[in-house]
């Protein structure tokens, strides 16, 4: 009991920056590997119902979630995101892409969690990979021609709060 207590204990103090599969502390200091002014890499997302997302053709802001569904500062920040104005915004696109996870747990976590804007698998990492070390959920904040505006990790109470461009 001793050791269920004190791993649960581990687990809140470090928050999301393990990964799913090893649950092991990532001892690396987090890394982003896109600085504010550059440009989103990525084109083109399929979501997990097979339509394509298509971020050139769109000339609205975007708020890019990489999150993990097993993630409680994840789910706390999507939940803040679809109860704010951020999710009824007409004038910006959010795009989440759940890291290490499948179509079939996104799916499930959209339906659980009533998710209104598109979600992205991301089995491998392999997108995840691009823009950050560790530590989930990251918040990407795009302008209209795709440049990252901000950067930020959402393991606090109120990251909803900073998501300012």
């Amino acid at each position: 009991m001793k050791t269920v207590l004190a791993l649960t204990l581990i687990s809140f103090l470090i928050g999301c920056s393990v990964t799913q599969n090893n649950n092991q502390p990532v001892k690396e200091k987090y890394q982003t590997y896109i600085s504010t002014g550059q440009s989103f890499p990525i084109e083109n997302l399929i979501d997990i119902d097979g339509k394509e997302i298509t971020l050139n053709n769109s000339k609205q802001k975007k708020l890019v979630l990489l999150f993990a569904t097993w993630c409680h500062d994840s789910q706390r920040t999507i939940k803040d995101i679809l109860d704010s104005d951020l999710a009824k915004d007409n004038k910006l696109q959010i795009i989440g892409i759940g890291r290490e996870e499948t179509n079939e747990s996104l799916a499930k976590f959209k339906n659980e969690y009533k998710v209104s804007f598109p979600l992205v698998s991301d089995p491998n990492k392999a997108i995840y990979m691009q823009f950050a070390n560790t530590g989930v959920p990251r918040l990407l904040l795009l302008d209209e021609n795709n440049k990252l505006v901000k950067a930020l990790i959402g393991e606090d109470q109120r990251t909803i709060d900073r998501i300012i461009w």
